[in-house]
């Protein structure tokens, strides 16, 4: 994956207090609460598509989306609660739709895989032909704010598909597939600290294998033992995993251990 962390975003440092505000600094609370968001999603979207009609689940999914992100767009630095509402919204409506793409429309997991991965790819070099970064630390505009949730939406997608491919299409199984991204999350990190890839492509690398590690686990532990789970069920799965999430968001707030360091951050390296 191209380096892309030595590109420069121009601005004045001035700026980069703006923009630290409006994501929060990379560190482990932020991985910690991006695997809960991913587990969650999946178990509330599988939960939701259930109870009610599926259609009528991803359009109340769609909605809450957009009133996620009409929120992040309309405040001018980070604020915690908003910003991980606004993850947790996409990372259920990112499922529901990769889960209509197999199921509705019978389109096979490979092959959506394939789409989302091409949907992100196209994300990721639209954005850096225009913006000359792919940065998160340099997302000081709508434009590139546009792009950021652009591409979040398409990693949980393709996540999604990705997940339930090595489960069910390779037969892998939920656990199995858990265990095996558990390891490729940990590649970009081993490949950052060799000197192999840059910071942003590392970052990307691991955002995007979130989404199906989260997922595996949150699979493995509701759905039922007949097809390889727990049994706990999709709907306590989710109550637990949104108090989990809740408890970690609280603690952002109070703390503020997620905006210190990137106050002071210099966009250009980053």
């Amino acid at each position: 994956m191209a380096d892309f962390s030595n590109a420069s975003s121009g601005h004045h440092p001035l700026t980069a207090r703006y923009l630290a505000r409006k994501v929060p600094e990379i560190t482990v609370y932020f991985w910690i609460i991006k695997l809960l968001s991913t587990a969650m999603g999946e178990s509330a979207a599988d939960y939701s598509v259930i109870k009610i009609n599926p259609y009528l689940a991803v359009g109340l999914g769609g909605i809450a989306l957009l009133i996620a992100l009409a929120l992040q767009f309309a405040v001018h630095r980070y604020v915690a609660w908003i910003y991980w509402l606004t993850v947790c919204m996409v990372a259920i409506f990112g499922t529901m739709a990769a889960d209509a793409t197999h199921i509705q429309l019978g389109v096979p997991y490979a092959a959506s895989s394939a789409f989302f991965a091409l949907a992100l790819a196209v994300v990721f070099v639209v954005w850096y032909r225009s913006e000359k970064t792919l940065s998160i630390h340099a997302i000081n505009s709508y434009r590139r704010e546009m792009f950021y949730w652009a591409t979040v939406m398409a990693t949980f997608a393709l996540g999604t598909a990705a997940g339930d491919m090595t489960a069910t299409t390779l037969g892998l199984g939920y656990f199995t597939s858990g265990i095996a991204f558990a390891v490729l999350f940990f590649v970009p990190a081993v490949a950052y600290y060799l000197g192999w890839i840059g910071e942003v492509g590392a970052f990307w690398f691991a955002y995007v294998i979130t989404r199906p590690l989260g997922a595996s686990f949150a699979d493995w532990l509701g759905k039922s033992r007949t097809i390889g789970g727990l049994g706990y069920g999709d709907g306590r799965i989710t109550i637990i995993l949104t108090i989990l999430i809740a408890i970690f968001v609280v603690y952002m707030t109070i703390s503020r251990i997620d905006v210190k360091r990137s106050v002071y951050r210099n966009p250009r390296r980053s």
